[in-house]
């Protein structure tokens, strides 16, 4: 069996790593680079590195941060949020990138991920996904500009269609459980995981060790990201690994 992935994420704006709840009042967690290379000495498997600003300011992601947390880190890495073009992923690649993160330009322009995936390989894009129901109907809608606009996209088969396009992994976000640490959707983990064939990965809720071992053991996720319980201290990636393994989750 695969090892399950422990994934801390940066989510950064203005040069420094913030975080929120429902992806709103965000505050400063501190510096990117001297974070990355904390989680590098915890044994975090992969980093995930979020310019959640990039796409609402309509500019580029921070190459010169990239290439900065890429010397502090030997981990996967990577990064979205800017990204237009082949090209901008071949920069960011180029800085020390492993993977390349696609949302809201996945959104507009699908074809970017067939245009990345036959230049750099399926495991090389990762289409990021953040969903929020809708709280009339309770369908769970796509998510683009930081989470800013709804789209008309339902997000099980906007999932569908974006591996169908090459993407060799998801990283779905339950805004409604973003920053709650209540937990994740283990629900729609169940249902997601059972429809595509590519790894995925769970973000959004993780505030226990029981939320961790929960959606490893219901779900089919290979890997669970979190970012308020690893930046305020509440648990360790080691915590987190061992009682996994208590619980017969294999982690690396």
């Amino acid at each position: 069996m695969l090892a399950k992935r422990i994934i801390p994420c940066l989510d950064v704006a203005d040069g420094k790593v913030k975080k929120g709840v429902n992806f709103v009042n965000l505050i400063d967690v501190g510096d990117p680079v001297e974070i990355a290379a904390a989680y590098e000495k915890q044994g975090a498997d992969e980093l995930v590195f979020l310019d959640i600003s990039a796409t609402n300011e309509q500019r580029k992601t921070m190459v010169d941060v990239v290439s900065q947390v890429s010397k502090e880190v030997f981990m996967p890495l990577t990064v979205g949020g800017g990204i237009n073009s082949v090209a901008d992923m071949q920069a960011l690649l180029k800085a020390g990138a492993d993977k390349i993160s696609l949302n809201s330009a996945a959104v507009t322009n699908p074809d970017l991920i067939s245009q990345g995936a036959e230049l750099f390989g399926s495991q090389c894009i990762v289409v990021a996904i953040d969903i929020k129901t809708d709280p009339v109907t309770l369908e769970k809608y796509v998510y683009t500009h930081g989470g800013k606009k709804r789209t008309d996209l339902k997000a099980l088969e906007w999932a569908q269609k974006v591996v169908a396009l090459g993407a060799g992994e998801l990283l779905v976000t339950s805004m409604d459980h973003d920053g709650t640490q209540a937990g994740f959707d283990v629900d729609f983990y169940q249902t997601l995981t059972n429809l595509v064939t590519v790894p995925v990965i769970a973000s959004g809720g993780a505030g226990s060790l029981a939320d961790f071992s929960e959606v490893f053991l219901k779900t089919k996720v290979t890997g669970a990201l979190a970012a308020s319980v690893f930046h305020f201290g509440k648990l360790s990636i080691p915590q987190v690994k061992a009682e996994l393994k208590t619980k017969g989750v294999t982690v690396r």
